[in-house]
């Protein structure tokens, strides 16, 4: 909307634009142009002083052209009965002797977006095509792409493909790179640019003349073409050495892509290229750019899955800086946690010991939580340094590593005596959720061993009714009865009162079921508690934490130089799926429909509904207003029209759940049908919430 008082800022630019003295002094004129386009900028109304601003395009002077170019491109669409003149200038400009003024006007005509302007730019852009200036053909090379988009799904022009394609070995390297963009954008729908063997051959001849930028592009549509022998293969290979020791971080990772898909079948030179870029990865990783330090870091978790302890040498370069941001900190902690050998398995440990009382709590937690898994293949040093940092009395510390503690002791059975003698008198500095539930575990698998465990897990039972997460209340109800089969008298009555209150007291379902569970399971008798509870762990369970094997380099190769290292594989797709002209998503038909007849705005509210003249769309009065409980009312009675599908995020804890469930209880508990959306709510387990794969609009108005 136009500023208050653009009326009079365009009566005096149109005055200053038409004043003769003006235009005989350049500087001048080009000073009011310039005061059009900031003003433009800004958000005022300039398509008043159109014709003036066509008129200005008659210079020699490139900047006030450029600035003219810019009005025009920009007002055109909003003034169709004067957007001819605007291309018929363009037009007269797309002949002009000088070659930087014909790219110009070609550049811009190719930018209007307006109905029908296709047959006005289409022979400029033939004629563009065969220019004598290498600048002109560019443009004119791009503008073909703009073209076939202003067609949408018109047919494929025949005649223009093959001029491109013949385009292909124009002496200029820029032409050649903008031609390969264009032929994919124009050609998408037949699956893109065809790279046979001439082609290829010829783009490899020409790389070396290309800017980084083009060399980059090639590479990429390099990887189309399979060279029909072992000869021409390795012939390829050599021509593409130099470009794995190139300045440009994109040259190196698309050089290294393509030896990566070529040498597919030769896993020796799979490995002797990724010894090669070793060091412009290392110092990728050190690069004052963070995106690219970042993207680097993932590239290198990648490599490692295939080469462990490849980058092991040079561990210190991953040791975390104190100005670096929090995303890139927690990358080099995984890398670190990758690197750890014998010779260096101290000096890691110390440097992560350091992190542990970072300022950042995420960050610190991160590093316990490293140690941790370094633990299943150095115990003792680790166990020695996690008991240390119990020491501290810190909640946030205290918490992970008890949950470290936790999948130790389960991974690791022999550390199990050396974290029970660490455990006592933790327990007051632990008010998370998630260290509870490690702490009670803990308590109820290896409480023979902890001579206080039925009295901490007492202090729990005592306050189990003010405890807000039903997990930490199941895990209790599971480590007590674990605990009561070694200990029972200490811990008869205590968990008679937790059963007691579970079964009659509790509101959580989930926490009832499982209290009445074990009160039926305790009626079958105490041999069958042991067999249930106390059965031998299984392999398969073991395997979730395990190490992953090795994978090969073909697994992932077609994935490096992408972001799939940085998203990963399920969510890039997921990512993918809605990129481009699909991510806004179909427009919608005016289908909504109320389910009783009736206005939608009351008679005492109605106001003067304002259609403009030139566009489709109505601009309500803003004094009109709806009272808050006629506007629920209405939108309850509409009808849906459209329901879009959501993916899912990642994994959320079992207590976000509840809580959620919880809210949306209590949010609707005065509505007239709350009493059959609880009921729903109150039946509807966690369980079955973690099944969904996907979140639904339809779905959760259905809940609540």
């Amino acid at each position: 909307m136009p500023y208050l008082g653009s009326e009079d800022v365009v009566k005096e630019l149109k005055k200053a634009l038409c004043n003769p003295h003006v235009q005989a002094d350049r500087l001048r004129y080009r000073n009011v142009i310039q005061r059009v386009i900031r003003h433009m900028t800004q958000g005022l109304d300039m398509s008043g002083v159109f014709m003036e601003m066509v008129k200005a395009s008659a210079t020699v002077d490139i900047v006030q052209k450029k600035l003219v170019y810019l009005y025009m491109c920009t007002y055109a669409p909003l003034k169709p009965d004067l957007a001819l003149l605007a291309i018929n200038t363009l037009c007269k400009d797309c002949s002009d002797p000088n070659p930087m003024v014909r790219g110009l006007a070609l550049r811009s005509m190719c930018s209007l977006r307006m109905p029908g302007v296709q047959e006005y730019i289409q022979q400029p852009i033939l004629n563009g095509l065969r220019d004598k200036a290498s600048y002109v053909r560019r443009v004119a090379v791009l503008g073909c792409a703009k073209m076939h988009n202003l067609h949408g799904d018109s047919e494929v022009d025949g005649a223009l493909v093959n001029e491109l394609y013949s385009l292909l070995r124009d002496q200029d390297p820029i032409v050649v790179v903008n031609c390969l963009r264009s032929l994919e954008e124009i050609l998408k729908q037949e699956g893109g640019v065809v790279i046979n063997k001439p082609i290829a051959h010829h783009l490899l001849n020409r790389m070396p003349k290309l800017d980084q930028w083009g060399q980059a592009e090639v590479l990429n549509f390099l990887l189309r073409y399979q060279p029909r022998s072992e000869e021409e293969l390795f012939d390829i290979l050599n021509l593409l050495d130099s470009f794995l020791k190139s300045s440009s971080p994109g040259v190196v990772m698309g050089a290294t892509k393509l030896f990566l898909i070529l040498a597919k079948k030769f896993p020796h030179v799979q490995t002797d290229v990724l010894v090669q870029v070793k060091g412009p990865l290392l110092a990728a990783c050190s690069s004052e750019s963070r995106e690219l330090c970042f993207a680097a870091l993932c590239h290198v978790r990648q490599i490692l899955h295939s080469l462990p302890g490849h980058f092991s040498s040079h561990y210190k370069k991953f040791f975390c800086s104190y100005s670096e941001p929090h995303y890139i900190k927690l990358q080099k902690v995984e890398v670190l946690c990758e690197l750890v050998n014998d010779e260096n398995v101290q000096q890691v440990l110390e440097e992560l010991r350091g992190y542990c009382t970072d300022v950042s709590a995420d960050f610190a937690q991160a590093a316990i939580f490293a140690i941790g898994g370094i633990a299943r293949t150095y115990t003792d040093q680790c166990v020695q340094i996690l008991t240390e940092l119990l020491g501290l009395r810190q909640e946030h510390i205290t918490t992970v590593v008890v949950q470290t503690f936790r999948d130790l002791v389960w991974l690791c059975p022999q550390c199990t005596e050396a974290v029970c003698q660490a455990l006592p008198g933790c327990e007051e500095n632990i008010q998370d959720s998630e260290g509870k539930q490690a702490l009670i575990w803990l308590l109820g698998v290896h409480g023979e061993r902890i001579p206080n465990a039925p009295y901490v897990l007492e202090d729990f039972v005592e306050n189990v009714k003010s405890e807000t997460f039903p997990a930490v209340k199941m895990e209790l109800l599971t480590a007590l009865l674990r605990l009561f089969l070694s200990r029972p008298a200490e811990c008869q009555d205590m968990l008679g009162r937790l059963l007691h209150y579970c079964i009659e007291e509790e509101k959580d379902m989930a926490v009832r079921d499982r209290g009445l569970f074990y009160y039926r399971l305790l009626l079958a008798g105490i041999d069958e508690v042991k067999r249930i509870l106390c059965s031998p762990k299984s392999d398969p369970s073991l395997g979730l934490l395990e190490d992953q094997a090795e994978r090969p380099v073909n697994s992932w190769a077609s994935d490096f130089n992408t972001l799939v290292p940085v998203y990963g594989k399920a969510r890039w797709a997921t990512i993918s799926k809605y990129q481009g002209a699909e991510r806004w998503g179909p427009e919608l038909p005016n289908t909504a429909s109320f389910a009783t007849p009736g206005p939608l705005i009351p008679e005492e509210s109605k106001e003067t509904v304002q259609e403009l003249p030139d566009s489709d769309a109505l601009m309500l009065v803003p004094s009109c207003q709806l009272t808050a409980e006629y506007f629920e009312k209405t939108w309850f009675s509409l009808k849906v029209a459209h329901q879009q599908v959501f993916p899912w995020r990642g994994a959320v804890h079992p207590d976000t759940l509840q809580m959620a469930l919880q809210l949306a209880r209590s949010e609707y508990s005065g509505r007239p049908d709350s009493l059959s959306a609880d009921t729903q709510i109150q039946n509807l387990s966690v369980a079955t919430l973690r099944r969904w794969p996907r979140w639904s609009l339809a779905r959760a108005s259905e809940l609540v």
